[in-house]
């Protein structure tokens, strides 16, 4: 039997609190899994629409208007939870027992999911007691707006609203309704501010507040960006009150900053971010961290992420060194040396509450420091990134109960290494050797061995290729810019000496071969990262890079940096300076390589010679043949010829023409010149 929410409004208004404690009980039970509210009954409307279209289009009329005031069931549910979120707001300010507390907290997470209901829940009111009820301090003087009505005129006023907003269209129709659809869509009503918190003046600005930018969940399917640490609501058994309050709480401000913009702005302006940073701190000093900090740093993470200003905010108030503090706690790091963490192989695996937590904050952490990547830090900033980084070099080594934990948590680590400068990662090589450690030439290269194995991880896997691939292919690269024993040892990984060139470079399942075969992906971001990876190992020396890839995979990264005219193009490409050892050729390749096709890259098999028998004037016939079918594409603007320039960039080759003659009549004017 389906809740009766106009119930549930009456007992909160007649004080009947055991009895609002059991329907309120009994809606989070049936909507506990529900992410998408009334998707049947809006489907079963667009059908009835469909077919009274159909119909009306055969009889040219219709014979009665009477289903057009029949109460649509999706708006007057609509309408039923907006006036259900305005109530339990106010119900939460005149302060309820905790037990009670908690069930509405968990009926708001609920309602929270349904951005069209979201009007009176971004409230600055509304915004400022929830986070009350979290235990975030707000620095801003916005104390509750005196309630003039009382408690009973109030919930008069919304039974009142509701009973008249139900007898009559309501603003939340059909129009209202797919302009959800349309996650890009922006209604343009003017923001105003509800003094009173009843239901009709939350009304007027439903779309507005509730406007996102995001997609709304599927029914039935949960929401990946749940914690996975409490799957359900029995498993909070054994947390104190006071905890699932705030847990609730903090889950309804998640809610909230990701399905409104406007939550998002009235969130910076409240500057509850200050509330977050000091519960972060003193989380910090907790031995045991409870279940809440995962909340609070889900929170962060969106906050940080949706308002850029937020992270500049956090990380000029200390945040990078409280959150490293945080990822310590969470590793329990043992320190050995200034930027030096024990490394137990004994030690036990990361357990998948620690996990979660830990990709939390490596993703806060991303959003704070990404600005940072491209400035040369201060001696006290390079200290900070440099403790950090010793940090993530246990987060790079340690393994987590679950596998596909582990290779989440690679992957953000990965994300931040990217983001700090890259002067500060050495640390990841100046660890002593260890007996099994890689290296190269005296440096520990275990960091980088597994960095390339999360790499081919990700090139195997073949699902969101972009996504995976472009932050681990931009950290190799640009440690190997920086780093010459880095460049040497991947690749000795990636580029092993050339021995049978009988495939093309492309063909194969070596690391080699995916990445070269990613050098002519559809996607230009992934392909000039994979190429400029090869590139660089390559010492970004032109021959060098055709010699292994071959002229066709090449000709992409060439022609945009201007190669395509050979090494002794203009511009250099690289301020790195790269050392003067050659490339020393294997004795199976100097065998064959004056048979290698340079464009394949491959020793191709002998063709006949398609001249052969012809005279020589069939020969020039045959030429004058093909420069008149090339020149009709060519006016067909079917084909367009190119050439290269002077500084190896690829042009139009009637530019080229022009140019060529304006330098020769330029030298002409010059010569002439000279002799008078």
């Amino acid at each position: 039997m389906p809740v009766d929410v106009e119930e549930i409004i009456r007992c909160v208004k007649h004080g009947d609190v055991s009895l609002a404690h059991t329907q309120l009980q009994k809606f989070n039970t049936e909507y506990a899994q529900c992410f998408f509210f009334d998707a049947e009954e809006r489907d079963r409307r667009k059908q009835r629409k469909l077919e009274e279209f159909r119909k009306n289009k055969v009889r040219e009329s219709t014979d009665s208007d009477s289903d057009s005031n029949e109460n649509d069931p999706a708006d007057r549910g609509v309408l039923l939870r907006q006036g259900l979120a305005v109530v339990l707001v106010r119900f939460i300010r005149t302060g309820i027992p905790c037990y009670l507390l908690q069930v509405a907290l968990r009926t708001l997470r609920i309602l929270s999911r349904d951005k069209r209901i979201l009007g009176p829940l971004v409230t600055d009111n509304a915004l400022l007691t929830l986070a009350k009820a979290a235990g975030l301090n707000s620095t801003e003087a916005h104390d509750d707006e005196p309630d003039d009505e009382p408690d009973s005129d109030f919930y008069d006023n919304i039974i009142a609203s509701l009973a008249q907003e139900l007898q009559t269209p309501s603003c939340c129709g059909d129009d209202a309704d797919d302009s959800h659809d349309d996650p890009d869509r922006e209604c343009s009503s003017t923001l105003e501010d509800d003094a009173k918190p009843d239901l009709c003046s939350n009304l007027d600005g439903i779309s507005h507040r509730g406007s996102i930018h995001h997609k709304e969940l599927e029914q039935g399917r949960k929401d990946r960006r749940e914690s996975k640490m409490v799957g359900a609501d029995e498993e909070d058994d054994g947390v104190s009150g006071e905890e699932l309050k705030r847990k609730e709480a903090l889950k309804v401000l998640c809610n909230l900053v990701y399905n409104s913009t406007w939550a998002q702005e009235r969130f910076s302006t409240l500057r509850l971010i200050c509330g977050l940073r000091e519960r972060l701190s003193s989380s910090v000093s907790c031995p045991a961290p409870s279940s809440v900090q995962f909340y609070e740093l889900r929170l962060t993470f969106l906050v940080t992420a949706l308002r850029p200003e937020l992270s500049a905010q956090l990380q000029q108030e200390g945040g990078v060194s409280i959150l490293s503090a945080a990822l310590e706690g969470c590793l329990e790091a043992q320190w050995k040396e200034q930027y030096e963490c024990v490394l137990d192989p004994a030690a036990p695996a990361i357990s998948p509450e620690a996990s979660q937590r830990i990709i939390e904050i490596l993703k806060i952490l991303f959003n704070v420091t990404h600005r940072s990547h491209r400035q040369a830090p201060t001696e006290d900033d390079a200290a900070l990134f440099r403790h950090l980084v010793a940090i993530l070099r246990l987060c790079l080594m340690r393994k987590c109960v679950m596998p596909e934990d582990t290779d989440e948590l690679q992957g953000h680590t990965v994300n931040l290494l990217s983001a700090l400068p890259l002067q500060c990662l050495d640390v990841l090589l100046m660890v002593p050797l260890q007996p099994d450690s890689e290296q190269c030439h005296g440096l520990n290269m275990d960091c980088v061995q597994i960095l390339l194995l999360f790499m081919e991880r990700r090139l195997e896997s073949g699902d969101k290729v972009k996504e995976k691939l472009t932050p681990i292919l931009n950290l190799l690269t640009e440690s190997c810019r920086a780093h010459k024993e880095t460049r040497h040892y991947i690749r000795k990984y990636v580029l092993p000496p050339l021995r049978d060139v009988s495939q093309r470079p492309e063909e194969g399942c070596t690391t080699k071969s995916r990445l070269i075969r990613l050098m002519t992906h559809l996607d230009t971001d992934l392909k000039h990262c994979a190429a400029d990876l090869i590139f660089v190992l390559c010492k970004e020396n032109v021959r060098r890079f055709v010699k292994y890839t071959g002229y066709g995979n090449a000709a992409g990264l060439l022609a945009t940096r201007g190669l395509l005219g050979g090494p002794t193009s203009r511009h250099s490409c690289s301020e790195t300076t790269y050392s003067s050892d050659s490339d020393s050729d294997t004795e199976e390749y100097r065998q064959v390589k004056d048979r290698v096709n340079p464009v394949t890259g491959r020793v191709e098999a002998e063709q006949p010679d398609p001249m052969e028998g012809m005279t020589e004037d069939e020969k020039e016939e045959e030429a004058k043949r093909l420069i008149r079918i090339f020149n009709k594409l060519s006016r067909d603007n079917i084909i367009q010829p190119m050439g290269v320039d002077a500084d190896g960039k690829l042009v139009p080759m009637a530019g080229l023409r022009e140019d060529s003659l304006t330098e020769e009549s330029a030298s002409d004017t010059d010569e002439v010149e000279k002799n008078q």
